[in-house]
């Protein structure tokens, strides 16, 4: 009853209010209603191969990417701390990740975006120069990804800044080693 409830929006109608279904989320200022649709189509779209890709709800978890001096992080976490079945599916993800991108493949990010995403390429050609280090958190996990490569480590700043485009999480771009 109360998800029912918070997906209505109360509006006046003759002097009392009524509530009304909320159609979608606000449209961002300077978006015309055709590309507010599309976005959020493109945004469903995401989620749902997230979903597949990493074998969790994108909705019920928050990705962060972290850019550090020495490279960045890739961080997952539940929604809800006692979601242990969620928390152990992140984990798994991202322990796979770590091994995957060691061995540049960057197959799961590519099911999850359509496209090969910036920073990739190069990732791939000098993974001889990077580390992923998979780290447990009390509520999922983050892997680490270190470098002391100069082009490397722009590279994977391209990759993390693109994520952060593109999950629409609004990290900051550099926070620490």
């Amino acid at each position: 009853m109360m998800k029912l409830a918070s997906a209505f929006a109360m509006v006046l109608v003759g002097g009392a209010a009524a509530p009304v279904l909320a159609q979608h989320p606000a449209m961002p200022a300077g978006m015309t209603h055709e590309q507010h649709l599309a976005q959020m189509e493109k945004d469903r779209e995401l989620k749902e191969r997230g979903a597949a890709a990493m074998g969790f709800d994108q909705d019920s978890t928050t990705h962060h990417f972290r850019l550090f001096e020495t490279g960045g992080g890739i961080q997952v976490v539940t929604n809800d701390p006692a979601d242990a079945t969620g928390r152990d599916q992140i984990r798994m993800h991202l322990r796979e990740i770590a091994a995957d991108f060691a061995n540049g493949n960057f197959a799961k990010p590519f099911m999850t975006h359509g496209e090969v995403p910036p920073g990739v390429k190069t990732m791939q050609a000098r993974k001889g120069t990077l580390s992923f280090t998979y780290q447990d958190s009390p509520d999922g996990g983050m892997v680490r990804i270190t470098t002391t490569d100069a082009k490397t480590r722009q590279a994977v700043h391209d990759f993390l800044r693109y994520q952060i485009h593109e999950h629409a999480t609004g990290d900051p771009l550099t926070v620490g080693k």
